[in-house]
């Protein structure tokens, strides 16, 4: 078997995750893309471990499945957080994700108050 063309075709997924990451606005794709990476570094493991004899019997394969349940756990916490996001921005946009710490929030009634909640969003005794 020729190794270049796995190879090759390897190094086109990774670079078009590496794409998708920089250049993606909406978290999910950026999920998509990085798995799309993953899936790039399965296939360069699985033709390595066919190609080169190593000293361990099946250790591209081995490491291929460790990289797969190393996506699904990554996923289902990615996916977890986007939800999250969603929940509370009503957006998916990586962009608009504040990195930094808010000031301190105002208090009303022993409760803090977000400064983006309507009257209709506060309790019936705080209207």
């Amino acid at each position: 078997m020729r190794p270049v063309i796995p190879y090759v075709t390897a190094a086109l997924l990774f670079g078009l995750g590496v794409y998708g990451v920089l250049r993606r606005r909406n978290a999910v794709l950026v999920l998509m893309a990085v798995e799309l990476m993953l899936n790039a570094v399965n296939l360069i493991l699985v033709t390595a471990d066919t190609t080169v004899r190593a000293q361990l019997p099946h250790g591209g394969q081995v490491f291929a499945l460790f990289v797969i349940v190393l996506a699904a756990a990554e996923i289902g916490v990615g996916l977890a957080i986007v939800l999250q996001l969603y929940r509370l921005r009503a957006s998916v946009a990586v962009d608009e994700v504040p990195l930094t710490e808010r000031a301190a929030e105002p208090v009303a009634a022993g409760r803090p108050v977000r400064a983006d909640t309507g009257p209709f969003d506060r309790p019936e005794g705080e209207r």
